[in-house]
């Protein structure tokens, strides 16, 4: 065979070809959104803001809301045919992916049987019992039908079981838009709370108190501020609506403690985390017992499904084992039962959360890798299965608390996002939600994604 010689140009078009096959830019057709256009405005005619919760509405990035039409695995289809690989996963719930034919397989015969029936049934008994026994400490289990409802009914009963009246909350902390819990932090973070909506009393956020996420100091100076006067410190114990932000090496023990020490019960709201970072939850995964935990999202397998659990002296206090009153029509539906225990049973397999871990620990890789050859600084945090990468304002900066979340570069994360968008990922709409990896996102989604990361990062560094 004849030598052959390249020739500079030769050179320059082989590098560029590989470069090209080692990170490909996906090439789509330009994004349809006319129908998800005429869709938002008639939904903004008959809707607040057009959406039934404020995140959907693109507030925070901008621009027009793709309404989906169906889903399958980890992709979602909207009205205008565009195909989006998605990491919103109903903020949470679908861990299993959209219409997992096992879901949808128990769902199609608990629906055959009765919609709801305001009446016992043995799902009930089945879920609680399963979900009891993966919670260190849970004896009992009351179902709910949201969030809100699980931490409003979990406090309640926490006042009424240590006869006080003050709550403590994380700044930045989430736990439902119940009216005592939407409060903005006092002087100094520990003051008592002033509302932070239209419509909540003052009377009423005056019974909250806050102070900082992974700030030990300031949970303890709380509680020495208010000697006998709190019932409970409710947190997320890996943070999720400012952002993903993992608890500190001993913060979760520390609150443990404080709360023994001054007699306060411990909150975990695991409405996110719960089934979520691992089987049993964040409780689990630090090995920290907490007296009560609130759970949602993937114990209803992405119907509307709800739930608080404890120990047997604190849970027969609730009616009508006890006099702590708390009712609900669909609390138990039959078909959100059947859809948490198709999705429980999915995430019993052996390599379940394994799988989990592997995925979302190579797209959090992936993401970092394109930041830093784009030139654009992120940190990025990770827990199991969920991820957020902030946006922050220069290399080396970390988030921890509430204030490092809010202090990015929001403008770059929208950027971002539409660039993710146009190239087929279709992230949350914010930079303060995290991200959700789950079982139907294979290594060539992962791949998919990160490759679509290398442009949105140049996207967002361009301003």
């Amino acid at each position: 065979m004849a030598d052959r010689t390249e020739t500079p140009a030769a050179d320059d078009a082989k590098r560029a070809d590989d470069a090209k096959r080692a990170d490909p830019k996906p090439a789509r057709p330009p994004r349809a959104t006319v129908r998800s256009e005429a869709a938002f405005a008639r939904a903004k005619f008959v809707m607040p803001g057009g959406v039934s919760s404020p995140v959907r509405s693109f507030r925070g990035v901008g621009g027009t809301p793709v309404f989906v039409a169906e889903g399958e695995g980890c992709h979602v289809k909207d009205v205008d045919g565009n195909v989006y690989v998605d990491y919103v996963a109903s903020y949470g719930p679908l861990i299993a992916g959209h219409a997992n034919e096992r879901v949808v397989a128990a769902l199609s015969k608990a629906i055959g049987r009765g919609t709801s029936f305001g009446m016992p049934t043995e799902y009930e008994t089945q879920l609680a019992t399963l979900i009891a026994s993966a919670l260190p400490g849970a004896d009992m289990v009351r179902f709910v039908n949201s969030g809100t409802e699980a931490a409003m009914s979990a406090i309640r009963l926490a006042r009424a079981a240590t006869g006080r009246d003050l709550i403590v909350k994380c700044i930045g902390g989430y736990h439902g838009h119940v009216d005592g819990l939407l409060v903005e932090a006092g002087s100094g973070a520990l003051t008592l709370g002033a509302p932070s909506s239209p419509g909540v009393p003052k009377s009423v956020a005056a019974a909250t108190v806050s102070c900082h996420y992974n700030d030990l100091d300031g949970a303890r100076a709380v509680f020495e501020r208010y000697p006998g006067q709190i019932a409970c410190f409710a947190v997320e114990p890996v943070a999720g609506n400012m952002g993903c932000v993992p608890p500190a090496p001993g913060y979760l023990q520390g609150l443990r403690a404080l709360c023994d020490e001054f007699g306060a019960l411990l909150l975990f709201d695991e409405v996110m985390t719960g089934f979520r970072v691992a089987w049993g939850g964040a409780q689990v995964r630090y090995d920290v017992r907490p007296d009560l935990t609130c759970l949602g999202k993937v114990i209803g397998g992405g119907l509307p499904c709800a739930a608080y659990a404890g120990p047997r002296h604190l849970m027969e206090l609730v009616s009508p084992a006890g006099t702590v009153y708390q009712a609900g029509t669909l609390s138990g539906n039959p078909l959100a039962m059947a859809g948490g225990m198709a999705t429980l049973d999915i995430l019993r397999e052996p390599a379940a959360y394994e799988t989990l871990e592997k995925r979302a620990a190579a797209l959090a890789d992936g993401l970092l890798d394109r930041a830093r050859r784009a030139g654009v600084p992120i940190a990025l945090n990770r827990v199991g299965s969920m991820l957020t990468p902030f946006f922050v304002r220069a290399d080396g900066d970390v988030v921890e608390n509430y204030a490092q979340a809010t202090s990015g570069d929001t403008a770059a994360y929208a950027r971002f996002f539409h660039a993710m968008l146009d190239n087929g990922v279709h992230l949350p709409p914010s930079q303060y939600e995290a991200w959700f990896v789950g079982l139907a996102h294979a290594d060539k989604h992962v791949e998919q994604t990160i490759h679509a990361a290398g442009a949105a990062f140049e996207a967002a560094a361009a301003g």
